[in-house]
């Protein structure tokens, strides 16, 4: 039988990849900071199968899982390992932080267990839509892995063996691995962390002199207390931010028109590098620009006498690729004039920032299709739900991200997988939901961990110079915000957004009259099962970012 078209696709892809050694299970994540256990997968089309390959440094039980928040509760499970009667494999579910329990439909199957020089080597497979409702449903969207092992066969209590990393399955990209890796290290040394709950770190500076142009492929970032260490941001500063300086951000000093993003980290994210045709551009013309560079503290305890050397590691080559990558800001502009408060005991309120690109011609003209391929999504404490619509002539065609489980403590670059075309005149809607139950005050959007944002950062190519496209309701014209939540929630929808773009200049277009428009639900993916009908699948699984069966099929032509 042939292999698909997408798949074969994939194959050919790896066979210049650093990882193109298994044609059938072409992708490979560490789920760990040691390496002690690595995943390794592949799938023959999206609505097929999907098979995993789990090597544990071991001889014990091993276990993996997908779960919807990160933990055992709710979690996909799969257990097994090699004893002295040999192999031995289940599939499992969880009801909590417990021992999972035996699912009565075995939707996993054992392909080979083998136990070699202190290692456990689990290969399986299952269907990636399957109608079980105790099986996670796997979608091409960010899904939080777990696993842990034992030393022996007695499967038990795993204490510190265990762990949790998000991962695309089924959009992962190819990775590279020059022999020739190069880097530099933008960090700010031995700052003093005040002993306050939430503190922004700047540091403007120069990048290594680079007469010929270079393209960054690889962030790295390179953290002394991730206890505190909850996001790094390096932007490309305007012609006029000429001065380096090192102090608490946004104080009125020049370097706060910073706002041109480059680089990013977030907690609970790892290094991120780039799909293999695409760089950042550095160097040549612009070698001499400022940047800056600006840490988020998030210090709950306030700690007092903390000492810091953090910052973001760039891998960078003279080996040009084929596409200049830019990053978009898009979603509720952070700061502004007018007050913009969510309110106290609501189970869902959502906020809305939207981007009109046709206004982009009012800095950069003309503006080609931007092909979207990463998205980071970023909201505070309160934040349960993010996701950023695509909408062509007033009508929405497609998600441009989606996490229907939003975790404040793990914030990464997600890689779309296949690339969303933006085409000007398109509009860009984010979408985030609150969860402000525990709240006896309004939650403002601002800068500190208990305010909120609503931010959505878009790497796209070919790289254009506009920076940032955000809104913010109009609340001058709120008539009260005494209503009750649902009220306030209707109120804030029909408010005139105000647009603000700009561009790497730190020039500024203002368009007064935005609206929200409506974000389609998150469509429910479609589960076969033998001897009936296609259904949907009527789980709380749904929910986890999964995109209609029409969209797939778009995805493979």
């Amino acid at each position: 039988m042939p292999l698909p078209l997408g798949f074969l696709s994939i194959l050919l892809a790896w066979t210049t990849g650093a990882w193109a050694t298994d044609h059938n299970l072409p992708f490979m994540e560490y789920l760990d900071a040691d390496r002690v256990v690595c995943l390794k997968w592949g799938f023959d089309e999206l609505q097929g199968d999907i098979t995993f390959q789990l090597t544990v440094n071991s001889t014990g039980w091993v276990g993996f899982g997908l779960s919807p928040q990160g933990n055992m509760v709710r979690a996909d499970i799969v257990m097994g390992g090699y004893g002295p009667a040999g192999s031995y494999f289940a599939d499992y579910y969880a009801k909590g932080n417990a021992m999972p329990l035996k699912d009565e439909e075995q939707s996993y199957n054992l392909l080979s267990m083998t136990e070699n020089d202190g290692q456990t080597i689990m290969t399986f497979q299952r269907s990636i839509k399957t109608c079980d409702e105790k099986d996670f449903h796997i979608t091409p969207q960010p899904i939080k892995l777990i696993y842990a092992y034992g030393t022996t066969d007695d499967i038990g209590y795993h204490g510190s063996r265990r762990g949790t990393k998000e991962v695309n399955l089924l959009n992962y990209m190819p990775r590279s691995n020059p022999p020739d890796a190069k880097y530099f290290t933008l960090k700010v040394e031995n700052i003093t962390v005040p002993s306050k709950r939430t503190y922004y770190h700047c540091k403007v500076m120069q990048l290594p002199d680079l007469p010929k142009k270079h393209h960054i492929y690889l962030v790295e970032p390179d953290i002394e207390h991730l206890d505190i260490v909850h996001h790094m941001l390096l932007y490309h500063c305007p012609s006029f931010v000429n001065e380096p300086y090192d102090k608490q951000c946004y104080m009125g000093d020049i370097g706060d028109a910073c706002f041109g993003v480059v680089a990013s980290w977030g907690v609970g994210g790892g290094a991120y590098e780039l799909p293999e045709n695409t760089g950042i551009l550095i160097g040549g013309e612009s070698s001499d620009r400022f940047y800056r560079l600006e840490i988020h503290y998030n210090n709950p305890q306030e700690k007092e006498g903390i000492k810091d050397s953090s910052g973001l590691r760039l891998y960078y080559t003279d080996k040009l690729r084929q596409h200049d990558v830019g990053v978009l800001t898009t979603g509720v502009l952070p700061v502004g004039q007018m007050q913009y408060g969510i309110p106290p005991r609501a189970t869902q309120f959502h906020s809305y920032g939207i981007c009109n690109t046709s206004l982009f011609s009012q800095l950069v003209n003309p503006i080609p299709d931007l092909q979207v391929f990463s998205v980071l999504l970023h909201t505070h404490l309160a934040g349960r739900k993010v996701r950023v619509g695509h909408f062509r002539n007033g009508k929405q065609i497609d998600f441009l991200g989606v996490n229907e489980n939003y975790d404040f403590e793990m914030q990464e670059i997600v890689n779309l997988g296949s690339i969303k075309t933006v085409k000007p005149g398109d509009e860009i809607i984010v979408e985030c939901t609150y969860n402000t139950e525990d709240r006896t005050k309004d939650t403002l959007m601002g800068l500190s961990t208990t305010d909120e944002m609503c931010l959505a950062f878009l790497f796209y190519y070919p790289a254009v110079d506009i920076t940032s496209c955000t809104s913010r309701p109009n609340t001058l014209l709120l008539s009260t915000t005494t209503a009750q939540p649902d009220e306030y929630q209707s109120l804030m929808n029909n408010l005139p957004q105000i647009q603000y773009i700009s561009d790497a200049r730190s020039n500024y277009s203002v368009y007064r009259d935005g609206m929200v428009r409506e974000v389609m639900e998150t469509p429910a993916a479609v589960c076969k099962s033998t001897n009936t009908a296609s259904r949907p699948c009527s789980s709380w699984m749904l929910k986890a970012g999964g995109i209609i069966l029409s969209l797939l099929l778009v995805a493979l032509m």
